[in-house]
């Protein structure tokens, strides 16, 4: 899949960037161009294949996931995540990276780890950086970087990052000010999820966004339908036809 979007540009005219994730072909072919960019998201675990976290998602997933998108995608920019445990080595980074980008996504997303973004990028693979919150390696769900120690470990990498070569960088769940401070710092656009309204842009799970996922509500996430309770009424309604005989017609 081609890329036609341009961060650097977009930052300095200062268009907010809009991204949701989104893990299939029906779901991309119902929002493409309505976003700039889907994420093809490790979530995909918690909110389609019901696990207690991202950690027991596999490349195999990743791959099939991000092909179903791209498959329903002309406008909007693809960004594929990789899994825990497939990049933290070069040789093994490089070769699942190659496999997503194969698969239809335009870029990969990485967690931390400077050092194999700037692999990465050595060989002409575009790559997004991910800080603060990393649910692939952070045990403790709450916000980080509110000390001055974590703050500075969360911009040195962000920093690093973007010398790495990153397009663009995902802040999760770091203090507003926080946010702000390496928003300031960086040329390359920050993505925000839960981390104030300073970013460069925002991404939400789409399943959040629609009310589609009953385990767990973040507090930064807004709920614009209850689309759980519509397809619950639907079901409903299509049982009673099934048992009163007016489906089929």
């Amino acid at each position: 899949m081609k890329s036609h979007f341009e961060f650097s540009s977009n930052k300095k005219s200062q268009n907010k960037i809009s991204m949701l994730t989104v893990y299939d072909y029906s779901m991309a072919k119902a929002m493409d161009g309505q976003v700039d960019i889907f994420l093809v998201g490790d979530s995909v675990g918690m909110v389609v294949y019901g696990q207690k976290d991202t950690h027991k998602v596999t490349m195999s997933q990743m791959i099939a996931h991000t092909g179903a998108v791209a498959k329903g995608t002309i406008k909007s920019e693809v960004v594929a995540d990789m899994p825990k445990g497939s990049y933290e080595h070069p040789q093994k980074a490089l070769k699942n990276a190659t496999k997503l980008i194969q698969a239809g996504a335009n870029y990969v997303k990485i967690e931390n780890y400077p050092q194999i973004a700037q692999i990465l990028t050595n060989t002409d693979i575009k790559v997004f950086g991910h800080v603060g919150l990393t649910p692939q390696s952070i045990t403790n769900f709450s916000y980080q970087g509110k000390t001055q120690e974590s703050a500075k470990k969360i911009i040195n990498t962000a920093l690093e990052l973007e010398k790495a070569g990153c397009k663009a960088i995902i802040l999760e769940c770091i203090p507003d000010k926080l946010a702000k401070e390496i928003t300031s710092l960086l040329k390359i656009p920050t993505i925000g999820i839960g981390s104030g309204k300073f970013c460069n842009g925002q991404v939400l799970v789409s399943y959040d966004m629609l009310g589609l996922y009953p385990d767990f509500k973040p507090k930064f996430a807004k709920q614009y339908l209850d689309i759980k309770k519509i397809i619950s009424a639907t079901a409903l309604d299509y049982d009673l036809e099934v048992k009163n005989g007016l489906f089929p017609i």
